[in-house]
């Protein structure tokens, strides 16, 4: 009967990775934190007695890191107490010019560590054994995963398959030439060929609902707005043909959209509220989506529950794929609240004449009126 073990699944740390939306404080927060979350994956292995960690592909952003950036990330995972296998993926992948041929990297590189930079197998223990698909160029060309499976022969060692790559169930490119054949790793779980198949790429939390056992991790921490939850690892344990893959979060960062119609200061109540319910803010990545029509009093209102907001989450910011579709259109009281006349009044006028036609510039206009009128 083949050995049970338990390990941690993980994927697409992308240290060294960089967001445009962040200010540089942020940023330097963000570089940070996803360091120190692999501080925390090896904390959570040694609470789940995991024998190892894998890391199925995208260990670093980039090749070109600095000697700085490759330098934290190994002491973190140097400070791991149980061993670490890192997979290259499409953003590191293996060839001319990688990360992991670089002096900083060997120079630097802690014992605990093993790169899959082959495809194996690679010896965990007397009964455990990882076979790697690690990727050699940015574009194969080909599936980047199943191809190992032609070399392999049955075995009595429980066999984790590390890949990296797009299942094709799950992508909507089927076509592709670099999309994972689901069904072949399947039948490899069924057939008994490999016991687990650790991936990465996809950026989601997703356990097999066939096999239970050819699974993503999803991220350590979040990294863009596909990725709905905090970041999270998978716990596995694999005892004879059963296998158990428990998600765990680890992340402290979080992207997410909050979308809102707006009509009255009642519906600003709500976004209030939207936006208080996020905790751990200054780690918040927040895209707003806001539509409808506000008085100008309300619409100031909302201009300064944004601003303060914009203090307090590591960013706050419309989404502008989406075309914001929010009108600020003077009412009666507005209008008794300006006090304008002559001239001015007819300005006002005319901007509530194009902003309810749909100009941008004239709702931009009448903001600024109103605060200059001392409506702010």
């Amino acid at each position: 009967m083949k050995q049970s073990v338990t390990f941690i699944h993980s994927a697409d740390w992308q240290l060294g990775m960089t967001r445009r939306y962040l200010s540089d404080e942020a940023q330097a927060r963000f570089t940070g934190d996803r360091v120190a979350t692999v501080r925390t994956i090896g904390d959570l292995a040694e609470e789940e007695n995991a024998e190892f960690i894998i890391v199925a592909g995208d260990v670093f952003e980039h090749p070109n890191l600095s000697r700085r950036d490759i330098g934290r990330a190994c002491e973190a995972m140097g400070e791991v107490r149980v061993p670490i296998y890192l997979l290259p993926g499409n953003h590191d992948p293996l060839g001319p010019g990688s990360i992991w041929t670089s002096p900083d990297l060997k120079d630097s590189l802690p014992r605990n560590v093993t790169i899959l930079d082959h495809q194996g197998p690679f010896a965990v223990s007397r009964d455990v054994e990882i076979v790697a698909a690690p990727w050699r160029s940015k574009d194969p060309g080909r599936d980047p995963v199943v191809g190992i499976l032609d070399k392999l022969e049955p075995t009595e060692k429980t066999r984790i398959l590390a890949g990296h790559g797009m299942l094709d169930e799950l992508d909507p490119d089927r076509d592709s030439t670099t999309t994972v054949d689901t069904s072949a790793l399947r039948t490899a779980i069924t057939d008994g060929l490999v016991d687990y198949v650790a991936l990465g790429d996809r950026h989601i939390c997703w356990i097999d609902p066939v096999t239970s056992a050819v699974n993503y991790s999803g991220t350590h921490e979040s990294t863009s707005f596909r990725e709905p939850t905090r970041g999270t690892i998978l716990s596995v344990t694999i005892d004879g043909d059963n296998v158990h893959a428990e998600p765990r979060e680890v992340g402290t960062w979080l992207h997410t959209d909050v979308k809102r119609e707006l009509t009255s200061a009642a519906d600003l109540d709500l976004l209030r509220g939207d936006l208080a319910a996020i905790r751990q803010k200054d780690r918040a990545i927040v895209r707003t989506e806001l539509s409808g029509t506000l008085s100008m009093a309300v619409g100031a209102e909302l201009e300064r529950l944004l601003d303060d907001h914009s203090e307090i989450f590591a960013a706050i910011y419309p989404w502008e794929r989406k075309q914001t579709e929010l009108v600020i259109i003077p009412d009666d009281s507005d209008e008794d609240a300006l006090g304008l006349s002559g001239f001015a009044a007819s300005a006002l006028a005319e901007l509530r004449e194009r902003a309810e036609g749909g100009s941008q510039s004239a709702n931009d206009a009448l903001r600024l009126l109103y605060r200059l009128g001392g409506g702010r």
